[in-house]
Order: C-alpha cells, then sequence, then structure tokens
C-alpha cells in the first residue's frame, strides 16, 4: 500500500501497526531471535520483491534459517507480505512527518521536498508497492495506517505547493516514486546511482516555472487503489 491507498472514509491509526516492540534490554537469546526476524524480513523482501509468486520456502533458503523457524515468526507468505507493506507505511509516515516539520521550522520548501523525495526513493518503499499490490487483502490496522500516511501527505503537499508546478497533484507524485523503484540493476551502488540521476530529472519537471500543461489528466484514486484488490 502506499500514502495515497487509503480507505474513503477511514481514519486515525492502527493500534498496532506491526511487530509489537520491547522495551528493555534483551537477553542474548531474544537479541539472536530479533537478529533472524530482521534477516527473514530482509530475505522476504529481496525474494518476494524479485519473484512475487515465490514459495515461502525461498525466504527461509535465502536468510539461512530453517523453515519451521520462518513460521515461527510468520505463519504464512501472507503474514510476511503485510509485515513488509506495514513496515513500508510506516517508513512513509515517519519520512513526511520530518518533512512537515523541517517546513515548519522554516526551511527551504524546495529543498525539502526534494530530501523527501530522495529519502523516500532510497527507503525503496515503492518497490512493495509494485510488486505486491493485489497479492494479498490489506488488514484494517493496515487501511488505517494508509488513511494517516494519506492525511499527512495532504499536508504536507499543501505547504509546500508554492514550489510545484500548478497542475501537478499528490497522485503524480506517488506514482513519480513508482517510476524510480522500476531502475533495477545487478548492482545496487549502479541502481542507487541511477535512480537518484531519473529523481533529478523528474524533480525538476516538477518544480513550479513556465511550463507547458501536462498531457491527458492525473492519476485518479480509483485508479491507483485498485492495484490493491486481492485477485
Amino acid at each position: 500500500m502506499t500514502e495515497t491507498n487509503a480507505r474513503p472514509g477511514g481514519t486515525g491509526r492502527p493500534n498496532s501497526p506491526g511487530r509489537p516492540g520491547r522495551h528493555g534490554p534483551m537477553s542474548g537469546r531474544q537479541a539472536e531471535a530479533a537478529r533472524n526476524d530482521q534477516r527473514i524480513l530482509a530475505s522476504a523482501r529481496a525474494v518476494f520483491v524479485a519473484d512475487p509468486g515465490a514459495p515461502i520456502t525461498a525466504v527461509a533458503k535465502h536468510a539461512g534459517v530453517g523453515i519451521s523457524a520462518l513460521y515461527t515468526r510468520y505463519g504464512s507468505k501472507e503474514e510476511l507480505l503485510r509485515t513488509l507493506c506495514t513496515d513500508g507505511l510506516q517508513t512513509f509516515v515517519q519520512e513526511t512527518e520530518a518533512a512537515i516539520e523541517r517546513v515548519r521550522q522554516g526551511h527551504d520548501h524546495w529543498q525539502v521536498f526534494a530530501a523527501f523525495m530522495q529519502n523516500l526513493t532510497d527507503a525503496d518503499t515503492s518497490s512493495l508497492t509494485r510488486a505486491f499490490a493485489g497479492k494479498f487483502a490489506p488488514t484494517p490496522e493496515m487501511f488505517a495506517l494508509a488513511n494517516r500516511s494519506a492525511e499527512l501527505s495532504e499536508e504536507f503537499f499543501g505547504l509546500i505547493r508554492d514550489v510545484l508546478r500548478p497542475d501537478l497533484v499528490l497522485h503524480d507524485v506517488s506514482l513519480s516514486f513508482e517510476l524510480v523503484a522500476a531502475i533495477k540493476f545487478a548492482d545496487p551502488a549502479r541502481t542507487t546511482e541511477l535512480r537518484h540521476r531519473y529523481l533529478a530529472l523528474i524533480l525538476d519537471g516538477m518544480r513550479a516555472a513556465d511550463r507547458e500543461a501536462l498531457p491527458g489528466p492525473p492519476p485518479a484514486w480509483p485508479e491507483i487503489s485498485e492495484r490493491w484488490n486481492a485477485s
């Protein structure tokens, strides 16, 4: 899910958006379990972004853990996908909150927006949308988190509207992330370098200046959200 995939009429934050946190120092066994969990999630992201149809056993193999250890933490492939997408939504919320705060502190609007775009490009949350849309049914908690991200996006977009071209809409920004996420090469460093290059080209087209009108209407919410209807 992305910041623009909120359910109409939904409000609020999820009660538990993600894996439960833990307070205080962890024991050696708990620390090892936490490391295994992160390794499983990193492997799940790598495996399923590359091949959304891959079996969950491929994740265990990539992570170097037994399938029983994986199922102890995640009962199904859908649960893994939901966890990855929830983490992506949380990253988006955090980055947008930070950008709003920078604007309120008086930072240059364009610099804040450009940094926001690059931070989320580097976080690569849009690769999750491209790979997982329609592959599972989002939970009510995920819809609540998506609504929160949508509210923040609208607030941020309104604050920086003065530096953006007048015919740019929020959904244009959302899909721009996906355009950049499509750039993927075997060398991760080269992928990052090229993503930054094409993001710079996209950002230049978003600036408020004397521009020709964009062709065609902007994307609408139903066009973006319908991809999350599980097939």
